[in-house]
C-alpha cells in the first residue's frame, strides 16, 4: 500500500475530532474489516506512513500496535506491517453507502437487453461471435508493430476524430470495389465499433421522444441504442423477403429506420429489391434516414449478386459496417459512410462522445487492407464458414427431423433453426444450455405476443465433431419423452 493511498483511507474512513493514533488506527481497522484492504497488503513503514500524514514516528507506531494486539495486522521484527486474514464484518461500522443512484434514464443506458437470450453464458456457438483461431495472428502483429513505430504527427493528440486518413482512403477503396457503395474517403468516419455507430446516430439525427423504426425481430444492440436515446422504437415487420416498410401503420413522422437488408439479424433472410425500393421511397418522402447496417457483409457465399443497399439512395442512407466478424471484435474498429456534410458534423461528435476507435488499430487495418491480406483473409475464412454452415445445416437436419426447419442463410455467421412454437423452443434452450452451448432463443429477439420460435445458432465454430455434438444435444433435447 503506498502512503498516499493511506492518506485518502484516513481522510475518508475517519471522523474527525479525534487523535491521529485513533484516527489512523479506526480507518485501517475499518478497511481491513471491510475487505478493502485484502489479506497480505504490506502498510507503509511507520516512517513513509508519517512523512505521508504529517505527523509524528510514534503516532503511528503507537496505531499500529493497537491494530497489532487486535491481530489484525502482523508485525516481523523490522518489517512493514502486513494485512492478517480475518473475517470480514457483514456491516462494517462506518460503511460508505450504496453511491449514486441511476437516473431513469440512466437505468435505461444501463439496461442489458441481451439478459435472458442465451441458453449458457460462454459456451459455444454463441451468435455474433467468429473463431478466434481463424483470426491472422501473424499478419495483424506485424502490422500492429509497425503502426507502433510510426511517427503520428497531428494524430497523437486530438486531430483526425474521424479516422486516421489512410484507413478512411482504404476502406472507401474497398467499400467501392467490394460492396458496390458510392463513397470518398471524407464520407467514412471510424467509431470504436458498430454499436458505437448507432448510439451516435441515435443521438445526433433523432431528438428525445421520436419515433425509430427497428425490425421485429430485431437486433437488441440498436433497440438499446435508440431507447437509451429517448427514442421510441417501432416494428418493422420481417418475413422472407425482408423488412417491409409497407406493412408500417405508424411510419408517418419517423426520423429513421434501421435495417439489416444483406443478412437479416436474427432470421437469417435478404430483402427484396421491391422492398428496398419502398424504403427508399419512404424516406425521400419522409426526409428520414435508413440506417443500413452490413454487420457481415463480407460474408456471402449464395446470392452475390445482392449488394448493399446504399448504392440505391446514398442521399438517404448512412451505412454501418466493422472489424468484429471478419477479424475479431476485440479489436473495436467501426466505421459509418454517410453523406459529406453529415460526415463532417459526426466527426465532432465521436470527439466529443469519446467512441474514437484505437489509432494504431487503425493504422494496422489500413495495412492489411492495402497490402490485400484482409482480402486473403476474407477469401479463406468465407470458405471456411460456408462449409461449417453447411455441415451445421445438415446434422441438424439429419438429427432434429421435421421439429424444426433450417435453411442455408446468404453469408454471415449465424443461422436461425425454425420451431414451431415456444415449447419447444425452451425445451431446446433448457438441453443445450445444460450441454454447455450458447446459443439464443429466436423469440428473444422479438417483442410480439407472439414472437417466432427457435434458436438463433452461431457455425463459426461448427467443424465437423461439433456440428455433430450439437446437432446430438438438440435432438436429444427435442426428443418426445
Amino acid at each position: 500500500m503506498e502512503p498516499a493511498a493511506l492518506r485518502s483511507l484516513v481522510e475518508a474512513m475517519a471522523p474527525d475530532g479525534e487523535t491521529i493514533v485513533a484516527r489512523l488506527f479506526r480507518a485501517l481497522r475499518e478497511g481491513v474489516r471491510s475487505g478493502q484492504l485484502e489479506p497480505g497488503v504490506v502498510l507503509p513503514s511507520s516512517r513513509r506512513a508519517a512523512a505521508a500524514l504529517g505527523v509524528s514516528r510514534n503516532s503511528v507506531v503507537a496505531a499500529y500496535e493497537l491494530l497489532r494486539a487486535e491481530g489484525l495486522v502482523a508485525v516481523d521484527g523490522r518489517r512493514a506491517p502486513v494485512v492478517a486474514r480475518v473475517e470480514r464484518l457483514a456491516d462494517p461500522v462506518g460503511a460508505a453507502g450504496e453511491g449514486p443512484a441511476l437516473s431513469a434514464r440512466g437505468a435505461i443506458r444501463c439496461r442489458d437487453p441481451r439478459a435472458g437470450l442465451y441458453a449458457h453464458a460462454s459456451g459455444r456457438f454463441r451468435p455474433g461471435a467468429p473463431d478466434e483461431p481463424l483470426f491472422p495472428r501473424d499478419v495483424w502483429a506485424r502490422a500492429l508493430r509497425r503502426a507502433a513505430r510510426t511517427p503520428l504527427g497531428p494524430m497523437r493528440a486530438y486531430e483526425d476524430y474521424a479516422g486516421v486518413p489512410v484507413l478512411r482512403r482504404a476502406l472507401a477503396d474497398h467499400l467501392r470495389r467490394e460492396r458496390g457503395l458510392v463513397v470518398a474517403p471524407d464520407e467514412v468516419v471510424v467509431t470504436g465499433s458498430a454499436q458505437a455507430s448507432l448510439s451516435l446516430l441515435a443521438a445526433c439525427l433523432c431528438d428525445p421522444g421520436e419515433t425509430v423504426l427497428i425490425e421485429e425481430p430485431g437486433y437488441l444492440g440498436a433497440r438499446a441504442a435508440f431507447e437509451g436515446a429517448d427514442l421510441r422504437p417501432a416494428p418493422i415487420p420481417v418475413d422472407e423477403a425482408g423488412a417491409d416498410i409497407d406493412a408500417v401503420s405508424c411510419r408517418a413522422g419517423a426520423r429513421l429506420a434501421y435495417v439489416t437488408p444483406s443478412n437479416q439479424y436474427p432470421l437469417c433472410t435478404r430483402m427484396s429489391l421491391p422492398r428496398r425500393a419502398a424504403l427508399i421511397a419512404w424516406a425521400r418522402a419522409e426526409r428520414a434516414t435508413i440506417v443500413e447496417d452490413d454487420y457481415d457483409g463480407e460474408f456471402h457465399w449464395r446470392g452475390q449478386e445482392a449488394g448493399a443497399m446504399q448504392p440505391l439512395a446514398p442521399d438517404a442512407v448512412v451505412y454501418l459496417g466493422s472489424a468484429a466478424k471478419s477479424l475479431l471484435p476485440a479489436l473495436r474498429v467501426g466505421w459509418l459512410v454517410a453523406p459529406r456534410p453529415l460526415a463532417a458534423a459526426l466527426a465532432h461528435a465521436v470527439r466529443n462522445a469519446g467512441c474514437a476507435a484505437n489509432v494504431h488499430a487503425q493504422l494496422a487495418l489500413a495495412e492489411l487492407i492495402e497490402s490485400g491480406a484482409w482480402k486473403l483473409h476474407l477469401r479463406r475464412v468465407t470458405r471456411v464458414y460456408e462449409t461449417r454452415a453447411r455441415l451445421l445445416m445438415e446434422a441438424i437436419r439429419a438429427a432434429a427431423g421435421d421439429r424444426v426447419e433450417v435453411a442455408l442463410p446468404p453469408g454471415g455467421l449465424q443461422l436461425a433453426v425454425r420451431m414451431e412454437n415456444l415449447a419447444d423452443e425452451a425445451t431446446a434452450v433448457a438441453g443445450l444450455g445444460a450441454a454447455g452451448w450458447a446459443v439464443a432463443r429466436l423469440s428473444g429477439f422479438s417483442t410480439r405476443e407472439a414472437p417466432p420460435a427457435g434458436l438463433l445458432v452461431s457455425f463459426a465454430e461448427a467443424d465437423g465433431p461439433r456440428a455433430r455434438a450439437f446437432a446430438a444435444a438438440l435432438g436429444r433435447a427435442l426428443a418426445p419423452a
